[in-house]
């Protein structure tokens, strides 16, 4: 089966702000972001539709189908008590100094690591139906690097080094099992 996976459109957010998995408001580009994305997605049958409970990726993902599944395992990164703070300030403490030396395996207050996120993408994939057919995820670029190092075998490194843009798409293929 073919997995569409779009990073959601921008956001109403300033730069340098934390907002993993804050609830925040699209920006106001939105309209013409989902055009981009629906020019590119045409002539597409989808099985199903998938997408992070967040609005973000909700409002874009009901554009595709009215009856998207919403799944609580595909949305964006915990950082907990950091959540809508300022990255500079996130660094300057101990434990952000921490984190960022080992992300992977460190987690945030009262978050989680990039392991931990990285288990409950894997049991999404898992559960995803053994069909032939076309699925459409709207999820987060921290999620799609998880499904690069999941499903393309990309190390973590080389899936941050991959810059994923908002509305992008990235086709990968799953293998029935």
């Amino acid at each position: 089966m073919k997995l569409y996976l779009v990073r959601h459109t921008r956001v109403n957010m300033p730069p340098g702000i934390c907002y993993g998995n804050s609830d925040v408001a699209l920006a106001y580009t939105f309209p013409e972001e989902l055009s981009a994305i629906q020019s590119e997605l045409e002539g597409i049958r989808l099985a199903r539709v998938y997408s992070s409970p967040l609005k973000r990726c909700v409002t874009l993902a009901r554009e595709f189908s009215g009856n998207v599944i919403v799944d609580g395992r595909i949305r964006e990164f915990d950082f907990g008590k950091w959540e809508r703070q300022p990255w500079d300030d996130i660094y300057a403490q101990d434990k952000g100094k921490e984190w960022f030396d080992d992300y992977v395996n460190t987690s945030c207050p009262h978050g989680e690591s990039f392991r931990m996120m990285l288990e409950r993408v894997r049991r999404f994939i898992d559960s995803l139906p053994k069909t032939g057919g076309n699925i459409l995820i709207v999820t987060h670029a921290g999620i799609i690097r998880a499904f690069l190092i999941l499903l393309e075998g990309y190390t973590v490194n080389e899936a941050f080094d991959r810059k994923i843009a908002y509305g992008e798409i990235i086709i990968l293929e799953k293998q029935k099992k």
